[in-house]
């Protein structure tokens, strides 16, 4: 079995340790200070026998496999430590714990780490302090609103996975089931892996009017703010409940308990925060969509990540369901998009560093997850999806993430012939196939074809 022989440079030290606890396999050992008496060891303590010098270490005995921690404020007595330590033991690990020493004045060492003890500790109460924190703030929300029969849980339009999953935990959070704390949004969830998320974690989203809000007599935004629904949004929604988000904070609203932490990528990082807090269990399917949220919002954390998201999506890992993430992540796609896609593929190549699919008249949800198929090509940065849906021209757009944005490029692309936008790797586009045939003559695959290429290629060379 192996040991662990602490060694503590004076009684201030050692009573430090004790008060922290020893662990079973710790051989505990203090050096007094010249005014200190031995008699005054701490429990559990024995004073290493004459002083700290090479035959006190030998008499530990130590074996092969055993460590070694050096607990010390005093640099000479850590290159003393680590000296004897080397000398006696040549193998043995050695962990010096101090805030003071300096880990550039220690001897060469092959195995050798320094850590704060007193920052460690200090980091653990300053977790605890923000999980008390984030309980103070579920009590606050739990009491305005335990109370009121029905509580909307506002999302975005099309709800992302960060909204939804950050919907999920305020119900589990409030202790409540869909009749009384329901889903809503002003539209659809359209993206394939959105649809695939709400039907793997099974969660009704409900579509309302703005006049159906007055059903509702508590309103929680989640994952959005009320200035986000257009230029006039409805008045009930300007006066609410709840606002629990991590965008850029908005003005010009009402809300009794608003929340709002911008240094966090996701919205499902609050939540899971909140929900550690309260001592909320977390079953596998929330805690499932609240890792998809996180990593879907920052990009698998490379994306406006903080500590904070890293540390709540390690803590979901444990927890989650792998494989209700790989259905979430790897969408079914319907046979005619197949078909569709395989017909594009037979006459497509990368040019110019982008891969572009045409792939006629499909199904809306289809083209996404095309682009996202497109970018695995050799050698393609950018990857483009188009095809037809009911009177427009509609295509997707994914890219590396290190090359330009892909939200400006798009911009430019349909600039005074349609509408699109989006984020730094990914983004869509929609010209109405009127409009396109009008300027470019001809609405064919070939023609979309080039005149995507061309465009594309201008628009990435003009934002460069």
């Amino acid at each position: 079995m192996t040991s662990r022989f602490i060694i503590c440079d004076g009684l201030r030290q050692a009573r430090l340790w004790s008060r922290i606890g020893a662990g079973e396999d710790e051989i505990l050992s203090w050096v007094p200070r010249d005014e200190e008496s031995a008699r005054s060891r701490p429990t559990g303590f024995a004073a290493l026998p004459g002083g700290l010098c090479l035959e006190a270490i030998a008499k530990l005995d130590p074996k092969p496999g055993d460590e070694f921690a050096i607990v010390t404020e005093d640099q000479p007595f850590a290159r003393t430590a680590v000296s004897l330590v080397a000398e006696a033991v040549p193998a043995a690990p050695v962990l010096v714990l101090s805030d003071e020493v300096d880990p550039k004045t220690l001897p060469e060492h092959p195995c050798l780490r320094t850590a704060g003890l007193r920052s460690l500790i200090r980091d653990d109460i300053d977790d605890e302090f923000s999980l008390l924190g984030n309980l103070r703030r579920v009590v606050e929300i739990r009491s305005l609103l335990e109370r009121r029969e029905r509580v909307g849980i506002l999302l975005q339009p099309d709800p992302d996975p960060d909204g939804i999953a950050g919907g999920l935990a305020l119900r589990a959070i409030l202790g409540r089931k869909a009749p009384t704390a329901p889903l809503i949004s002003f539209g659809e969830v359209k993206r394939p892996e959105n649809v695939a998320m709400v039907k793997a974690v099974g969660v009704d989203i409900r579509v309302v009017k703005p006049e159906d809000l007055n059903d509702f007599d508590a309103l929680a935004l989640v994952d959005v703010q009320p200035t986000v629904f257009g230029d006039n949004p409805p008045a009930r929604v300007m006066s609410v409940d709840v606002v629990i988000d991590h965008h850029p904070e908005r003005t010009g609203y009402d809300a009794v308990i608003r929340d709002i932490r911008t240094s966090y990528g996701a919205t499902a990082t609050i939540m899971t925060e909140y929900l550690r807090a309260a001592a909320v269990e977390i079953r596998p399917k929330l805690a499932t969509a609240l890792t998809y949220g996180i990593k879907s919002d920052t990009q698998l954390l490379g994306r406006e990540t903080s500590q904070r998201d890293i540390a709540a999506f390690a803590f979901l890992h444990g927890l989650h369901s792998p494989a209700l993430l790989r259905r979430i992540e790897r969408p079914a796609m319907p046979t005619d998009g197949l078909r569709a896609l395989g017909k594009a593929l037979s006459k497509t190549d990368v040019k110019d560093d982008i891969h572009l699919l045409v792939l006629g008249r499909v199904r809306e949800d289809v083209i996404p997850q095309v682009a996202d198929l497109a970018l695995q090509a050799e050698g393609a940065e950018w990857a483009i999806a188009a095809g037809i849906v009911g009177g427009d021209l509609v295509f997707s757009v994914r890219n590396v993430g290190y090359v330009r944005a892909a939200g400006e490029v798009v911009r430019a692309v349909v600039e005074g012939i349609g509408v699109g936008g989006g984020h730094r790797s990914m983004a869509k586009g929609i010209i109405p196939v009127k409009a396109f045939r009008k300027r470019y003559k001809s609405a064919t695959r070939q023609r979309i074809a080039e005149v995507l290429h061309k465009a594309f290629v201008a628009a990435i060379n003009r934002t460069n």
